[in-house]
């Protein structure tokens, strides 16, 4: 691991370099904006080290098995609210248990926008799993190609800020991290639900890990990290023995993140319910590092298993119940999604309470921008 530690993404890496040593860093956010779907043909006037990085990651690893991919989508499906649930309080706040990873959001001011990378990863998730994915007109394959330039941002300007001291904690956004982040989304959410009680076969399970390693790749992950379930196991319990434990920026980003969770439930009598479904999905330790207060609230989230196992045994005896429980599912995903973005489409961009440390200013006259055409549909000449 010490020598992933070093190593970030090459590609990506170059291109946001060249961006910025060209003086093309005002074209940044607006080429972050423009593409949304896949299809597009690249517009006249791009800077070439955009469109050059742009076309060579516009495709799915050749070694994507799409039966798998499919597979993943219908276990995403079945178990969307579960999933989401890993998520928002299982793999999240264990992130914030990586002490380099909560210094790391902390240098960029993510701390102070928890409900943002929420919704970025959420939405992110959402165009993964969906039907058409990767196909022409989807939006999967952009936000990818954004999330690994805005990722090769942070490490641009990390590494020149003086706030990080990479001799002592490496890279920012390494390979480890990289690889440690598809670990946090895969494996601690299935961890989740099988703490949760929720039945789920190997062969979901497999499909569903498949599917982050394809996300991997296509975010910059070399290929060292894991093939399958159990050596993404050994992977994990080396990565988090290695990285977990206590820090303040960690404790605040939890704080920050229970906040919005609770103010995404009306009223305050549940609030209670959220640190306590935290604790019970993270354990004991990892909760006391982030300092999440016990309560009696605790004791009845160990019942949720039981609820949910009485929903389950109620999907399985019939077609009706498991059509009504998917549907139920599926509106609470998109609740959550539409309560953390506020029904707005996020940007993978550079945010504007940002712009000054990256050297761009938030209000820039247009034509001191590169403003790009409108989209033109490929094959429409």
């Amino acid at each position: 691991m010490d020598q992933l530690r070093t190593q970030g993404d090459p590609l990506a890496d170059e291109t946001v370099a060249a961006m910025f040593e060209r003086g093309e860093v005002s074209d940044f956010n607006t080429l972050m904006r423009f593409f949304t779907t896949t299809g597009h043909k690249l517009p006249d006037g791009l800077p070439q080290s955009a469109a050059s990085y742009l076309e060579a990651t516009g495709m799915p690893p050749a070694w994507i098995d799409w039966d798998i991919m499919e597979r993943a989508r219908l276990f995403f499906m079945d178990n969307a609210a579960h999933i989401n649930t890993g998520l928002s309080f299982a793999a999240m706040p264990t992130t914030y248990a990586v002490p380099r990873v909560a210094k790391l959001l902390a240098s960029t001011h993510s701390m102070d926008y928890p409900s943002r990378r929420m919704a970025n990863t959420g939405q992110f998730v959402t165009y993964l799993m969906q039907t058409n994915a990767f196909e022409e007109g989807s939006k999967f394959i952009p936000a990818a190609q954004k999330v690994r330039l805005l990722h090769a941002a942070v490490r641009h300007h990390l590494t020149r800020s003086g706030r990080w001291d990479s001799e002592r904690d490496g890279m920012p956004l390494c390979q480890e991290d990289m690889i440690g982040g598809q670990i946090c989304f895969s494996i601690l959410v299935l961890d989740a639900m099988h703490r949760l009680g929720i039945h789920m076969s190997q062969e979901g399970a497999e499909a569903y890990y498949y599917a982050w390693r394809v996300v991997g790749s296509i975010l910059g992950c070399d290929m060292a990290a894991p093939d399958n379930l159990t050596e993404a196991r050994a992977y994990a319990d080396l990565y988090l023995l290695r990285n977990l434990g206590p820090s303040e920026e960690g404790v605040r980003l939890n704080n920050q993140l229970m906040r919005m969770y609770e103010d995404v439930v009306p009223g305050t009598l549940f609030d209670p319910i959220v640190p306590a479904t935290v604790r019970f999905l993270v354990g004991d330790t990892i909760a006391g590092w982030l300092q999440i207060p016990r309560s009696p609230w605790d004791t009845a989230a160990k019942a949720v298993p039981v609820i949910l196992g009485m929903l389950e045994a109620v999907e399985d005896s019939s077609p009706l119940g498991e059509w009504a429980l998917d549907k139920a599912g599926s509106l609470l995903s998109g609740f959550e999604l539409a309560s953390l973005t506020r029904g707005r489409v996020m940007q993978y961009a550079i945010p504007e309470e940002l712009k000054p440390d990256y050297g761009l200013r938030s209000q820039q006259a247009r034509n001191q921008r590169w403003v790009p055409p409108a989209p033109t549909s490929v094959g429409a000449n």
